[in-house]
């Protein structure tokens, strides 16, 4: 079976397409294989498709999952006694949660995944953290929200975590000066959600009048650009705001989804999101779902090789994307790049600080 230690090692963008291919092949294989053995839905609907678990298929060729399908089925592969955590999507009021149910060795894979990949833009060191949110994302640790597994996923990369915001979602001015004090001279680790950072934190700091010092800091922040497109907020502009508010130059969006927690997407200098050894992505037409080439846009689908305990592993999401290359970034990581272009008509927004905005 294949395992995840043989990619473990190696550093998270640095395999070409064809290694990447033969690795995704035979992965993919064996957890199509695992998952039709342990969840009789996943089974059902593949040998519907008229698949062969057992038989050698491209990349494009494995059947995919539709992301929303996770909000009318409980999907395992493992027994309900193995579960050790419960993660929940972002869904807006009134519409059902996903709910993704992880056993140890998946919830440890994610974890890893996630740190290797962010590592690669944060350097090996553990820096200090400033979280743009507050502690009350994390009231239920067993039953995750997708904010809430995002902050403690990242807050397992930083030392001496300090929130930004207090329980009313108000900048605590002091809380912030005094751990900026405390970490003078260091490079920092900011993280949050966007939507969020712009709303209780860049504001904040623009009534007030104030600078904060954040030169040093590096941003990773994910999840709601449906509310800024609708301030007219584009990434540039939320840039500049924010190296105008505190000196942040170093910011990093990523994509990713409770749905396969762990394998996010990061965003490079030159605003490409890209694919790790652990993770792969596909165009397809919403007409036929063929695979589209580089520089046309359709539905994304999302490969992972980390879930075993609920077959995860292939999903076609409702967001609209496009590919702009492979293995060719001026960055110099290896692998597939791709851009978001927004969601799908008539599809919910799922993103943790859209969520937070509509509550």
């Amino acid at each position: 079976m294949f395992g995840l230690d043989e990619i473990a090692s190696k550093p998270p963008f640095s395999l070409c397409k064809n290694e990447k291919n033969a690795l995704f092949e035979r992965a993919l294989g064996e957890l199509s294989s695992l998952h039709c053995d342990q969840c009789a839905d996943y089974k059902n609907i593949v040998l519907g498709l008229g698949f062969d678990p057992d038989a050698p298929h491209r990349v494009e060729d494995f059947p995919f999952l539709p992301v929303r399908l996770f909000k009318t089925r409980d999907l395992l592969s493992v027994e309900r006694s193995e579960i050790v955590k419960t993660m929940t999507s972002s869904g807006t009021t009134g519409q059902a949660a996903s709910k993704i149910y992880l056993d140890r060795g998946t919830s440890a894979a994610q974890t890893k995944a996630l740190a290797k990949i962010a590592s690669d833009f944060l350097g090996g060191a553990r820096l200090p953290m400033l979280i743009i949110d507050s502690t009350e994302a994390l009231k239920d640790r067993n039953m995750f929200s997708a904010r809430g597994a995002g902050i403690l996923g990242f807050s397992m990369l930083g030392r001496d975590a300090t929130y930004a915001l207090d329980d009313g979602m108000r900048l605590n001015f002091s809380a912030v000066s005094d751990f900026l004090e405390r970490h003078a001279g260091e490079n920092i680790f900011v993280f949050g959600f966007t939507f969020m950072i712009w709303e209780h934190f860049y504001k904040a700091i623009e009534r007030s009048g104030r600078h904060l010092p954040l030169d040093n800091g590096i941003l990773i922040h994910g999840g709601g650009w449906k509310k800024m497109q609708g301030e007219a907020v584009d990434a540039a502009k939320f840039k500049e705001g924010l190296r105008e508010a505190c000196g942040l130059r170093r910011v990093y969006n990523y994509y990713g989804m409770v749905e396969q927690t762990g394998s996010i997407f990061m965003e490079c200098g030159e605003g490409r999101l890209h694919c790790s050894v652990f993770s792969d992505v596909l165009v397809r037409d919403h007409r036929d779902f063929s695979v589209r080439p580089i520089g046309e846009p359709g539905l994304l689908q999302v490969i992972s090789l980390l879930p075993r305990s609920y077959p995860g592993h292939s999903l076609l999401t409702e967001d609209i994307g496009c590919l702009t290359g492979e293995d060719d970034c001026p960055c110099g990581r290896l692998g597939k790049t791709f851009r978001i272009d927004g969601r799908a008509p008539q599809a919910e927004a799922r993103g943790c600080s859209d969520t937070y905005e509509r509550r």
